[in-house]
């Protein structure tokens, strides 16, 4: 399979210079343990059920136009840092026949734009006293992308664990003020 991949990439986007030992093929099982970082020899540890506190703040934006190269270099440098470092972004293409399905058809009005893009930064129970400081890095990450993301509104994918949208009250039920935050930051 890596070797059918390796020639679509080298045949679509030859730039990227992809070499076959930029490939790790792997089954489902070992995909779990790569993206939690285990030894891919070792399934059982999936079976421990004791689980470490991780911490995790995740943003997202919708792209409507590309990233200049210049941007995307941009983007790059927060991950070289060492709040980025056990962190992540990922882009979900969009367009082609999801762009095709008029917005009004189902209720999912996100279908015409470029991608979407979301950044994640982890930290363990151990570096909870360091939270603001993986906080800071999300945010200033969020604050470089405004140029180059759908502004008006600016839009986000609203299932993720965005501290600065809002949280609910851990003493009780969530007032309309508290969850007002959301609409009135977005719209």
């Amino acid at each position: 399979m890596a070797d059918k991949l390796l020639s679509l990439m080298q045949e679509c986007f030859p730039e990227l210079g992809l070499v076959r030992d930029d490939c790790i093929e792997m089954s489902w099982i070992q995909s779990a343990l790569y993206f939690e970082r285990h030894p891919l020899d070792s399934p059982e540890i999936l079976l421990d059920r004791t689980i470490p506190k991780t911490y995790v703040e995740v943003k997202s934006n919708y792209v409507q136009s590309p990233i200049p190269v210049n941007g995307i270099e941009g983007i790059w440098k927060f991950y070289y840092e060492r709040e980025g470092l056990v962190s992540m972004v990922s882009f979900f293409p969009y367009g082609g026949r999801m762009a095709e399905i008029p917005e009004s058809a189902i209720p999912y009005p996100h279908r015409n734009n470029l991608f979407h893009m979301s950044h994640m930064v982890f930290w363990q129970e151990e570096e909870a006293k360091n939270t603001e400081k993986y906080l800071r890095w999300s945010r200033r990450i969020y604050r470089y992308l405004t140029p180059y993301v759908e502004n008006s509104p600016r839009s986000s994918y609203f299932n993720y664990r965005d501290l600065d949208i809002g949280v609910n009250n851990n003493n009780g039920k969530t007032s309309y003020a508290q969850a007002s935050v959301w609409g009135l930051k977005y719209f």
